[in-house]
């Protein structure tokens, strides 16, 4: 128990001092609470502080908060060419930044990162591992990572994920995600092996592969991206699988936009009581987000500042405005090629401004992620239609269909909604306007063949990658 105690203290003092943390301490942590849940079938109250902060008090909050971005923005200045030009232009006094004179600096964009890769690598750090964006919204990016990031993250989230309940040893945990966003697979291996759990990566293969392997292999968890958990509900019903096949507690997505209707469906089909549905994004790791019961987005406190910055003005959203996430990973939880107020063109609604009421009411919040902002259909009338509501409404259609294949314009005034014949197989054009009508939605119909279905929407769950499984086997093979 004392050394626990030392260990606990070691991590609480580098957090507060902004020093690098050794990641076999943290890791040692992990043991420490795995064995405290075998003794007594509960974490200890101090090592659930480290995670969740002792912030409750808003001053507090706000003087880490200061203290981190002055540290992060040092460190940067001294190390990252891309921001010592930037800060320098910007005439940043890095001794006396704050929240509020966070504005005077320009956010970073993901084409920066695509131009000038080089110049966000600081100096002082070798690199360790490359990940890229999967390029479904752009062109990719690539983010090269050093290895104290690449053992600090795990260590990080596997302790989190022990004290939460979420990973614990003898679970198992099926990966189908593209297998190029090597920090996304190489974390959830690492932090697997930390806590004692199992790990099978399979990627975006066949969905018959997946799910032999989520019931024959005795999966617990499976993470992946919605597009491909469509893919995963549709083939399980085609096969008459259901609940009692599969032995899944958690089934946690992300990177796309997740339905109500598909998250019904999955949890029914697997079994499970809901569809976890967090924030991540490659650029910004390790920076996370939690979504509660109450459909809120809960931002990470510890490791970065999350903002939401008007789309219009640039400004801090106001209440009901939508905005964009902005987001600046602290050092020393990012060191390799750190972004600072990087615009993740996610968009979000600011909620209003009364306390929360949710499990997490503690931890600042937005509404949920809308879709992307290049993506927003504005008219005339100043009518603002998300991505979100789009899809919400499309996957919500009798025909099911998932994941939603659309494209959708302004034209002459009005959204046109361009979708393929089997949307509205059985349902009738007059009743699929009749249908978005409810949804809030007045928009004009245009029904194209099955054929063009892939091409109206790209999707993650398009990153098929190809198996001899899925191929007939050559004679004499």
């Amino acid at each position: 128990m004392f050394e626990t105690g030392v260990r606990q203290f070691r991590m609480a003092l580098g957090m507060a001092q902004g020093r690098r943390l050794d990641p076999r301490n943290v890791a040692r942590l992990v043991d420490d609470v795995l064995a405290t849940l075998a003794e007594f079938g509960e974490p200890g109250a101090d090592a659930a502080e480290l995670i969740e902060g002792p912030m409750s008090s808003p001053e507090a909050r706000l003087e880490v908060t200061n203290n981190s971005l002055r540290r992060t923005a040092r460190r940067l200045a001294a190390q990252s060419p891309f921001y010592a030009r930037r800060f320098a232009s910007a005439q940043v006094d890095l001794a006396k930044l704050d929240v509020t004179g966070l504005r005077t600096i320009p956010v970073t964009l993901k084409q920066d990162l695509i131009e000038r890769p080089e110049d966000f690598r600081c100096t002082d750090v070798p690199a360790y591992l490359a990940t890229r964006t999967t390029g479904t919204t752009g062109l990719p990016a690539e983010v090269w990572l050093s290895r104290y990031e690449m053992e600090l993250w795990p260590a990080l989230g596997a302790l989190a994920s022990v004290l939460r309940g979420e990973l614990l040893p003898g679970d198992i945990m099926q990966v189908n995600i593209s297998s190029r966003a090597t920090a996304a697979t190489h974390l959830a291996a690492a932090s697997c092996r930390l806590v004692g759990a199992g790990w099978r990566p399979l990627g975006i293969v066949p969905p018959e592969a997946s799910l032999e392997g989520l019931a024959a292999g005795g999966a617990t968890i499976l993470f992946t991206v919605p597009s491909y958990l469509a893919e995963l509900v549709t083939a399980a019903r085609r096969a008459g699988m259901g609940t009692g096949d599969f032995r899944l507690r958690r089934l946690v997505v992300g990177g796309e936009v997740l339905s109500a209707s598909l998250a019904r469906a999955a949890a029914r089909t697997f079994g499970v009581p809901l569809v976890e549905d967090p924030y991540s994004m490659t650029e910004v790791l390790p920076i996370t987000g939690r979504t509660c019961s109450q459909a809120h987005q809960h931002h990470d406190l510890n490791l970065g500042l999350t903002e939401l910055v008007d789309l219009d003005t640039g400004e801090r959203a106001a209440p009901g405005a939508l905005g964009t996430l902005v987001i600046t990973p602290y050092f020393p939880y990012r060191d390799c090629t750190p972004v600072f107020r990087y615009d993740t063109r996610d968009v979000a609604r600011c909620l209003p401004d009364t306390s929360l009421r949710c499990e997490l009411a503690g931890i600042p919040a937005t509404s949920q992620i809308l879709g992307k902002a290049d993506h927003l259909l504005r008219t005339p009338g100043g009518e603002v239609v998300t991505p979100r509501q789009l899809i919400e409404a499309i996957e919500s259609l009798p025909a099911e269909p998932w994941p939603a294949r659309y494209r959708a314009a302004v034209r002459d005034g009005r959204i046109r909604l361009t979708l393929p014949a089997s949307a509205i197989a059985g349902y009738g054009e007059a009743e699929g306007r009749r249908h978005f009508a409810a949804a809030g939605l007045d928009i004009d119909l245009d029904i194209v063949g099955n054929d063009q279905a892939a091409s109206l929407r790209r999707t993650r769950s398009d990153l098929h990658e190809t198996t001899f499984a899925s191929q007939r086997a050559l004679v004499g093979a």
